[in-house]
């Protein structure tokens, strides 16, 4: 028996057993014991090919950017932020510019001019995919791979993310905010200021959500190994309209068991639209235990701030999802921005 799984075989909340995890239980992953990619090996070449199969090349494609737009003073957690500032070669600026500008002289007889930003920012902020050394437990990550053993000072050793790879894969929208708003189920939903919706603070996205929501979008296959799930929750509305709710509000998510219901699916990943994975369950007193769980025992990437609205307002449900992370050695996560190919519903 899996670990967080009854004895009926149905997923529950009960915390792993940390005695049993550090002994080895999780140990090889199912993809053998010096493996770094986890589930993006269930993306094969047979995977994308029936992926984007699922287009209907008679009719016109849809290409959505699914990322979050960045910009400094960006709501991030802790020490991490954003900021761009722009260069100015070969003119002279405004008076009000007091960003970079090196030299003001045109380059060259045909008077070159140039611009360029410089950018300080770390990849696990905005829109991201988090690599699996992200999180941990007592110091191991995904395989048993020892964080002391990896950690340098320029990035780690392995599990960066110049060892994953892009993918092109089939992605799965699975509205619950739509699910609730056709349903008319206001006690679990919150009106904002600006005239959205979004699913109330701390609400749980649960299993028979995810099922109905799916059911509603009249999504027939399955979720299945290298699918890439995305929930959409609205939560994103507060990025910019309550910036400091975004972040410090109980954002609405998945808990514990219905984490470990998708991932014992073996997506690619599974992303949220909210800055974090997870919600909190019962007394339990963080939402941690939904990465760790996703990630070191089912080597299962985490989505965040992964902007999923467009898909929704076109009923697009089932996709085409494209991803190539920073080809930086040593990075632990990645925020490129990842697209879908769908096509809207007539």
């Amino acid at each position: 028996m899996t670990p967080g799984q009854a004895d009926d075989g149905e997923f529950d909340d009960e915390p792993f057993d940390l005695e049993a995890v550090a002994q080895g239980v999780w140990l090889p992953s199912r993809y053998g014991p010096d493996d770094q990619r986890g589930t993006y090996n269930e993306v094969t070449p047979k995977k994308t090919a029936e992926s984007l199969a699922r287009l209907d090349f008679s009719r016109p494609v849809e290409t959505y950017d699914l990322s979050e737009t960045l910009f400094n003073g960006f709501p991030a957690n802790g020490d991490r932020d954003y900021e761009q500032t722009l260069s100015v070669l070969g003119f002279t600026p405004a008076d009000d510019f007091e960003g970079i500008c090196p030299d003001t002289e045109p380059l060259g007889p045909w008077l070159g001019c140039a611009l360029e930003e410089r950018v300080s920012y770390t990849y696990n902020m905005g829109t991201k995919i988090n690599g699996l050394q992200h999180v941990g437990i007592a110091g191991k990550f995904y395989n048993g791979v020892d964080g002391i053993e990896i950690a340098k000072t320029w990035g780690t050793t392995q599990l960066g993310q110049e060892t994953q790879g892009p993918i092109v894969t089939r992605g799965v929208l699975v509205d619950v905010l739509g699910l609730k708003v056709a349903a008319s189920e206001e006690g679990d939903l919150e009106r904002l200021s600006n005239g959205r919706v979004m699913l109330r603070e701390g609400y749980r996205i649960t299993v028979e959500d995810i099922v109905a929501a799916l059911e509603r979008q009249d999504v027939t296959d399955p979720i299945g190994p290298g699918d890439v799930v995305l929930l959409r929750s609205g939560w994103r509305e507060l990025l910019e309209l309550d910036p400091v709710r975004y972040l410090e509000g109980r954002q609405s998510g998945p808990g514990l068991r219905e984490c470990r219901w998708l991932a014992s699916k073996r997506p690619a990943i599974i992303g949220v639209d909210s800055w974090f994975f997870g919600v909190g369950i019962d007394d339990l007193p963080t939402t941690l235990l939904c990465h760790q769980e996703v990630a070191v025992h089912y080597g299962v990437r985490v989505g965040e701030a992964i902007c999923s609205d467009r898909l929704a307002e076109d009923g697009v449900y089932d996709f085409v999802f494209f991803s190539s992370g920073q080809n930086a050695r040593g990075a632990v996560s990645c925020n490129t921005p990842p697209i879908a190919m769908g096509q809207p519903a007539a």
